[in-house]
C-alpha cells in the first residue's frame, strides 16, 4: 500500500507541476523527479535542481522527508556506530557490527584517539577476498583473522561527510553521486565534503536510516490528510483540495505578491520590446540613441539591485547585450538589418572580450587546483603571533601581497576561511574581514594579474606590466598602509591572555608542489607575454595546461577524481564570467555607436581636469561595478590620444581598484564578505568606509606626488593639485 501511495505521489506531482496555480507542488515534484529520474548529483546540484522538499511541499512540511536533517535521522535511526581501535582484530570488528542490535558499521580510532577509517560489512568481503587469494594453506588463512582491522578499513580521508543540518535529499544524492551507503555526520565539513582536522564526528548514518526517516513521515502525512479531510475519501482529491489551501495562503503572501509583479512587468516589458522590434517603429529609428541608453540604463539597474529583484546579474547583462547589439544593427543609422561593417565590429568585440574572458577562466581554474590540494597551507603556516594588533596588519599584508598574484576574490574567500580557525570573536572577525577587503582590493591594483579592471587594461594595451608595478606599487601600499592605520584602532586587545593561534598542520609534498606550480604559472603570464609578443590569455591557458598535466600525472595510481582539473572547473563560478562577457559586450557597442565619445566629451567640458574624472570614476564604483565602469572608460577615451601608460589609465586603475572598498557593495570582495561573515551594508558603513576612504586618497595623494618627482618637477605643487583633486570631487559629487 505504502509503494501504490508513492507512485501516486509522484504522478500526482509530476502533473500538478505542470498546471498553472499549482506552484506549491513544485517542490515536492522537483526533489521527486530528480531522485527517481536524473544521473548522479552532487549536493551542490541536489541544491540548485529542486531537489528539496519545499517548505509548502504537501506530503511532507519543512524538515520532515526529503528535508528531515541529519541530527534528527541521525537520532532516530536504530543504533550509531560501534568504536573500533585499529589494534582490534578484524574478527573482533565484524563480530561487533554484525550483532542483533549492533549498527552495521564501525569507526575505527587511532592511539590519539583520532579517527583512522570506517569498516563496514563490505570491507569484511574485501578482507575475505584478499584471504582466499592469499591464503593457500590453512595456517595462513587463520593468521589473516588475527589481521588488525586498520589493514582493511577505507581511509578516514576517503570518508564523505555533511553536517548535522543538511537534509535528507542531501544525503541520498551524496550516497548516489559517490556511491557508497553511509555518511558520517559531523559539526563541519570541507567543501570537498571530507572531514576536517577540527571536526566533531555526532554520528553515522546509512541510506537505510534515511529510507526509513523519509517512509515514516510521508506514512504519518497521509494519516494527517485523511484527519483533515474526513469527508473525503479518495487520497487524490484529498490532495487536491490541499493545494488549493496552499494556493490560497500563497495568495495573501506579500513575498509571493513581489514575485508576481516582477513576474508581470517583466513579462509586459519583453513582449512591448518584441512587439515594437518587430513592428519596426519608426520611432526607434529616429530615437535608437535614446532607446540603447534607456536599456543601458535599465540593465545597470537589475544588476545593481540584484538582491531585491533576486533576477541573477548574468541574465540581466546578456539580454543587455543582446538588447544593445539588436537595436544598434537594426535601427541606428540602419535600414532594417545588420550591416556587413556592424557584423564586423561584432567580430572585433567578441574577439576582444573573449580575451578576458579565458583569462579569467584559465586563471581561475589554476588557484582551484591549488585550493582543492590544501596548498594555500604553505602560506597560511608560516603565520605566528599572539597579538591581535600584530595579527592584523601580518593578515593585511599577507593579503596585499598575495592578491597582486592571485585573483583578489580568490584571496579574500580563502583568507575569510583562515579568520574563521584565527579569531573566533565575530565582532572581531567581521573587522578583520573588511581589512582583508581592503587588501585585497589594494594588492589587486599594482599587477596585470592581480585584479580584474587591471588586466582588463592591460590586455587591450592601456597598460604594460613594468611601469604597472613600478608606478603603482607605492600608491597601492600607502592605500593599505592608511586604511589599516585607521582601522587597526578598532582592533582591542584580550586583557591579561595572549591571543593563542592553531598549530600549524603538515602540509604534503603534492600540495607544496601545486603550490609553488600554480604560483609559477601566474608570475610566469606577464613574462610570456613581454617576450612573445602574444595575448595573455595564451600564457595563462598554457599554465592550465601544465596544471591539468602534472595533477593527472600526480593522481595516475589514486584516481582522485576531486583533485583534478574537471573538478576544479566544475566549482568555478561559470555565471561571473558570462557576467563580464555581458557586461564588456554592452560597453563595446556604446563604444562603436559613439556614445561613449559623447560622455567623454561631456565629462572633460564639465571637469577641469581627467585627475577629477579618474577620482570620481573611483568614488562611482563604490556604488556601481568596478568592471562595466573601467570597460566604460576604455571606450570613452582613445588610446591614440592617451598612450600606453599614460597618467590617466595609471590613475583610473588605481582608483578604480580601491575605490571598490569604501562600500561593501562596490566590490567582488565585498559581497564576497557579506556572504561568507554576514556583514550587512550599514555596519561597514559606519566601521570601515572612512578608513577605506582615508586609504583612497591618500594613495591619489601618493601617486601624483610620486608622478611630479619622477617627471623632475616639484613635490608642492602635486600636492597642491591633490587638496584641489579632493575638493573639486566632491563638489562634483555634492
Amino acid at each position: 500500500q505504502m509503494m501504490k501511495a508513492t507512485v501516486l505521489v509522484v504522478v500526482l506531482a509530476l502533473a500538478l507541476s505542470q498546471t498553472p496555480g499549482c506552484e506549491a507542488f513544485a517542490g515536492f515534484s522537483s526533489s521527486s523527479s530528480s531522485f527517481l529520474q536524473a544521473p548522479s548529483l552532487t549536493a551542490r546540484q541536489a541544491a540548485t535542481k529542486g531537489f528539496f522538499a519545499s517548505e509548502e511541499s504537501l506530503i511532507t512540511p519543512q524538515g520532515f522527508g526529503f528535508s528531515a536533517p541529519a541530527s534528527r535521522i541521525l537520532s532516530e535511526a536504530a543504533g550509531s556506530y560501534h568504536k573500533a581501535s585499529v589494534s582490534d582484530g578484524v574478527i573482533e570488528v565484524t563480530e561487533a557490527i554484525t550483532g542483533a542490535a549492533a549498527s552495521d558499521v564501525a569507526l575505527v580510532f587511532d592511539e590519539n584517539d583520532q579517527l583512522a577509517g570506517l569498516f563496514t560489512e563490505s570491507d569484511y568481503i574485501k578482507f575475505s577476498t584478499a584471504r582466499a587469494k592469499a591464503s593457500k594453506t590453512e595456517e595462513q588463512s587463520a593468521s589473516f583473522l588475527l589481521a588488525p582491522v586498520q589493514d582493511y578499513v577505507t581511509p578516514a580521508k576517503q570518508l564523505i561527510a555533511i553536517t548535522a543540518e543538511e537534509t535528507a535529499n542531501v544525503a541520498i544524492a551524496l550516497m548516489k553521486d559517490s556511491r557508497v551507503r553511509h555518511l558520517i555526520v559531523a559539526d563541519t565539513v570541507s567543501k570537498q565534503r571530507r572531514l576536517e582536522d577540527s571536526s566533531e564526528i555526532v554520528g553515522v548514518i546509512s541510506m537505510q536510516d534515511v529510507m526509513s526517516t523519509i517512509q515514516k513521515d510521508e506514512r504519518l502525512s497521509f494519516s494527517t490528510l485523511a484527519q483533515k479531510y474526513p469527508n473525503i475519501k479518495d487520497p487524490f482529491e484529498q490532495m487536491i483540495e490541499e493545494v488549493k489551501e496552499v494556493n490560497d495562503e500563497l495568495a495573501n503572501n506579500p513575498e509571493q505578491t513581489k514575485q508576481d509583479i516582477l513576474a508581470v512587468g517583466t513579462s509586459v516589458l519583453f513582449v512591448g520590446a518584441m512587439a515594437a522590434f518587430f513592428s519596426q517603429v519608426g520611432w526607434l529609428h529616429d530615437h535608437a540613441d535614446l532607446v540603447m541608453i534607456g536599456i543601458f540604463v535599465l540593465g545597470y539597474i537589475g544588476i545593481i539591485f540584484e538582491e531585491v529583484f533576486e533576477f541573477n546579474k548574468a541574465g540581466v547583462a546578456l539580454l543587455m547585450s543582446t538588447g544593445l547589439w539588436v537595436t544598434y544593427a537594426d535601427f541606428f543609422q540602419s535600414s532594417g538589418t545588420a550591416s556587413e561593417q556592424v557584423l564586423e565590429q561584432l567580430g572585433e568585440q567578441l574577439a576582444e572580450v573573449s580575451d578576458i574572458c579565458f583569462f579569467l577562466l584559465a586563471a581561475s581554474t589554476i588557484v582551484e587546483v591549488v585550493d582543492l590540494h590544501q596548498g594555500f597551507k604553505v602560506v597560511t603556516n608560516r603565520i605566528q603571533t599572539t597579538s591581535k594588533k600584530s595579527l592584523f596588519w601580518t593578515i593585511g599584508f599577507l593579503t596585499f601581497f598575495l592578491s597582486a598574484i592571485l585573483n583578489n576574490l580568490t584571496v579574500t574567500i580563502v583568507m575569510v576561511s583562515l579568520l574563521r580557525k584565527l579569531v573566533p570573536d565575530d565582532n572581531d572577525r567581521r573587522l578583520f574581514g573588511a581589512m582583508v577587503v581592503v587588501a585585497a582590493n589594494a594588492g589587486g591594483v599594482w599587477t596585470p594579474i592581480g585584479d580584474v579592471t587591471t588586466t582588463m587594461l592591460w590586455i587591450n594595451n592601456q597598460l604594460s606590466t613594468i611601469p604597472t608595478v613600478t608606478e603603482l606599487f607605492l600608491p597601492s601600499l600607502v592605500c593599505l598602509v592608511g586604511s589599516l592605520a585607521f582601522l587597526v584602532n578598532q582592533v582591542e586587545e584580550d586583557e591579561g591572555s595572549a591571543m593563542a593561534l592553531p598549530e600549524a598542520t603538515e602540509v604534503s609534498p603534492r600540495a607544496t608542489l601545486v603550490f609553488w606550480s600554480g604560483i609559477a604559472c601566474l608570475l610566469a603570464v606577464p613574462v610570456f607575454a613581454e617576450f612573445t609578443g602574444l595575448p595573455p590569455y595564451l600564457a595563462m591557458l598554457t599554465g592550465l595546461g601544465f596544471m591539468w598535466t602534472l595533477t593527472d600525472v600526480m593522481h595516475l595510481a589514486d584516481e582522485k577524481e576531486g583533485l583534478k582539473v574537471p573538478a576544479a572547473l566544475a566549482r568555478l563560478d561559470t555565471a561571473g564570467i558570462l557576467f563580464f562577457l555581458g557586461i564588456l559586450m554592452s560597453i563595446g557597442v556604446l563604444d562603436k555607436s559613439g556614445l561613449l565619445k559623447d560622455l567623454a566629451v561631456y565629462l572633460s567640458n564639465n571637469l577641469p581636469s581627467l585627475d577629477i574624472i579618474a577620482t570620481v570614476i573611483g568614488l562611482a564604483s563604490a556604488l556601481i561595478d568596478n568592471v562595466p565602469l573601467v570597460a566604460a572608460t576604455m571606450g570613452m577615451y582613445d588610446l591614440a590620444d592617451y598612450g600606453t601608460d599614460d597618467r590617466l589609465w595609471q590613475l583610473i586603475a588605481l582608483c578604480a581598484g580601491t575605490g571598490g572598498s569604501i562600500l561593501v557593495i562596490g566590490s567582488a570582495s565585498g559581497v564576497a564578505l557579506m556572504g561568507l561573515e554576514k556583514v550587512d551594508f550599514l555596519w561597514y558603513a559606519r566601521k570601515v568606509s572612512v578608513g577605506a576612504a582615508v586609504g583612497y586618497f591618500a594613495g591619489i595623494a601618493t601617486y601624483l606626488a610620486q608622478t611630479a618627482i619622477l617627471s623632475g618637477g616639484s613635490i608642492l605643487p602635486q600636492a597642491a593639485v591633490a587638496v584641489d583633486v579632493a575638493q573639486q570631487t566632491v563638489q562634483a559629487i555634492m
